[in-house]
């Protein structure tokens, strides 16, 4: 009879519990007096800004819609477009204000970050929780911080927990002989765990973890598998923590990294140019009163375990069980108890991956619109502050707002075939010498859909002029015909990706509100090529819309049809984009799309992109070879 394998035994220090009780969210919890900084102008005036954006489409577009008696299906419509335009108006102020404040020469961060030389008190742990990952990559990346770290001095500084939730047994074996060399290896202390039964998922791993280990550490970092920080930040993080002692937590903005197709490309060149600014934008109204990510940011442990020990929502999955995206609300449990939370923008040395190729993003946006459609349930919770409410009402209306524009779209049409088609009531019921024409305002409606779209592109051309602000900048940059150039190519194919995103968005939505539950699946961090028979077969229902959409919108007029025009290609094309977008980024794609991080790419990477290699080569999976030393941004 054949033996099952051993499981890989913990490799772990002396337990050192903390206990983490769950919080009972229905019951009002005080906050104590505490200092705040003031953001009451920055929200003021992000209100002002969006208000005042909102109302003005809202009039317009009913301008554009009026006839002497609106009917039922135009005020649905002008109901959705303004709900859709307000979503957007939301980014774009917040944009405007990052942009204002940065100009003032203002810093972008909720919180002064003392230097690294600053940073005193006990150990500081590194988690790592992983699931199903590549060990050789999170092996490159744990050798390449701990290598970091070493350098400057820090080893008494630190210890590196895996925190490993995968099952299956061979793929723990696997693990177990990773890790072990990797121990050998470095001179920082890495712990790795195993646990079994995964329950709760991400945040039940690290609730795991705190109530071993947690009263050893005063604060602890999260970082994903495919994130990595340079020493420097780690030190400053925990400096500002000592000195802070009603910070909760402090969320870094990491730099999109590592990507090679021309879909990653595209993610990390919107991060790298757009991204100042918009973040810039969020720590101004968020102040005192910011949020969690999940990754690449410093928690107190004291306040994490008394105050963010999360339990199950009731019910079962997909809007009960175990609350999927925790990360907002341990933020807003953090808040309720009185502690800070703070976003650092200016913080460099922060990096993280992104989905390889489109099918990635929306499996992802799967599991989150499941997440985040929970916190339509939380938004009761006693004690909450109005901020942190906000934070988790956006999170949810981040994925709902897809069917409403899908909505918005639909009616649309159906308004312009009806207007086509349908014969016109020129006179009501009531005694008129004058008949009821139907009114368009066809210049109006063009000043609309003019404005729309510089709404919607703001954030870029932001971030555009900042980056390009001065002749270092542009230097910098690679001068301003790369990044302008650059703009456009990414924001031609978002475009054409912005309606797929809906559909899979809708779809999921939907999916939610009818049972099904996403489950609790593996991340893949390098993306692959599918054929193009099997894309056509995954994105038939998005052409299928797109074939609909033109062949309705053509028999209304030409007119119509240019005016839907980029979101039939987007539909039409779904199955050539996805496979485009896949693909290995060329030489001049590579270079356009560039972002600092690749034309001046930090030690760190350089060293993990190395040691992801040597790390390849040592276990088989890749064969050794000769090559030139490892740079980013290769096309």
């Amino acid at each position: 009879m054949k033996c099952l394998p051993a499981r890989p035994k913990s490799v772990v220090p002396e337990e050192s519990p903390r206990a983490m009780p769950e919080q009972v969210l229905w019951v009002e919890r005080r906050n104590d007096a505490q200092a705040r900084k003031r953001v009451y102008a920055s929200r003021a005036a992000l209100v002002l800004i969006w208000s005042s954006g909102s109302v003005a489409f809202a009039w317009t577009l009913y301008q554009v819609l009026s006839v002497e008696t609106p009917t039922v299906l135009q005020l649905v419509f002008w109901c959705l477009s303004t709900a859709c335009f307000a979503w957007v108006a939301v980014g774009s102020a917040s944009a405007c204000i990052g942009f204002v404040a940065l100009l003032l020469q203002r810093t972008s961060d909720t919180l002064e970050l003392p230097p690294a030389e600053a940073a005193t008190g006990g150990r500081t742990a590194l988690l790592f929780p992983v699931y199903r990952e590549d060990a050789t990559q999170v092996a490159a990346t744990l050798e390449a911080m701990c290598r970091d770290i070493a350098a400057a001095d820090a080893s008494d500084r630190f210890d590196v927990f895996v925190l490993s939730d995968t099952q299956d047994l061979s793929e723990r074996e696997a693990e177990h002989r990773i890790y072990a060399e990797l121990r050998a290896q470095v001179g920082v202390p890495v712990y790795v765990r195993w646990r079994t039964p995964n329950a709760g998922k991400k945040a039940g791993n690290i609730r795991d973890w705190i109530e071993r280990f947690g009263a050893a550490y005063p604060f602890f970092i999260i970082l994903d598998a495919d994130s990595l920080m340079q020493v420097e930040s780690l030190l400053r993080l925990v400096a500002a923590m000592a000195a802070n002692r009603r910070v909760g937590l402090i969320q870094s903005v990491p730099r999109l990294v590592g990507g090679q197709s021309i879909f990653a490309r595209l993610q990390q060149f919107a991060a790298g140019y757009y991204g100042p600014i918009v973040s810039a934008g969020l720590a101004a109204w968020h102040g005192p009163g910011g949020n969690y990510w999940g990754h690449n940011a410093i928690i107190r442990t004291d306040a994490f375990a008394s105050a963010a020990g999360l339990p199950a929502l009731a019910g079962a999955p997909p809007l009960g069980g175990p609350i999927l995206s925790h990360d907002f609300v341990e933020a807003a449990l953090l808040r309720r108890a009185g502690w800070e939370v703070h976003m650092v923008p200016s913080l460099e040395g922060s990096y993280e991956g992104c989905p390889p190729t489109l099918k990635d993003l929306m499996v992802r946006d799967r599991r989150w619109a499941q997440g985040n459609l929970q916190h339509v349930r939380l938004l009761g919770v006693r004690g909450l502050p109005l901020i942190s409410r906000a934070h988790l009402a956006m999170g949810a209306f981040s994925y709902l707002a897809s069917p409403i524009w899908a909505l918005t779209l639909l009616v649309g049409i159906v308004l312009a075939v009806q207007a086509k088609y349908a014969t016109p009531t020129y006179f009501g019921s009531e005694v008129s010498l004058f008949p009821k024409w139907p009114v368009f305002d066809a210049q109006k409606a063009l000043a609309l859909f003019l404005a729309t779209v510089l709404i919607v592109h703001l954030p870029k051309l932001l971030g555009a002029i900042w980056a390009l602000r001065n002749a270092r900048q542009r230097q910098q940059h690679g001068g301003i015909a790369r990044v302008v150039a650059g703009v456009l190519i990414e924001s031609v194919l978002s475009t054409l990706i912005a309606p797929l995103l809906m559909l899979s968005q809708t779809s999921a939505v939907a999916s939610i509100l009818v049972g099904r539950d996403a489950g609790w699946g593996a991340q893949r961090r390098v993306g692959e090529e599918n054929s193009l028979a099997q894309l056509l077969h995954q994105y038939r229902w998005p052409a299928v819309w797109g074939l609909a959409g033109a062949a309705i919108c053509w028999s209304i007029s030409p007119a119509v049809f240019a005016w839907m025009s980029p979101i039939i290609i987007g539909l039409l094309l779904a199955a050539p984009i996805g496979r485009f977008t896949a693909r290995r980024a060329g030489r001049v794609l590579a270079t356009l799309l560039g972002t600092l991080e690749e034309r001046c790419p930090p030690q760190l990477l350089i060293a993990r992109a190395a040691l992801s290699e040597a790390w390849l080569e040592r276990t088989g999976a890749r064969p050794a070879r000769a090559r030139a030393p490892a740079r980013m941004g290769d096309g």
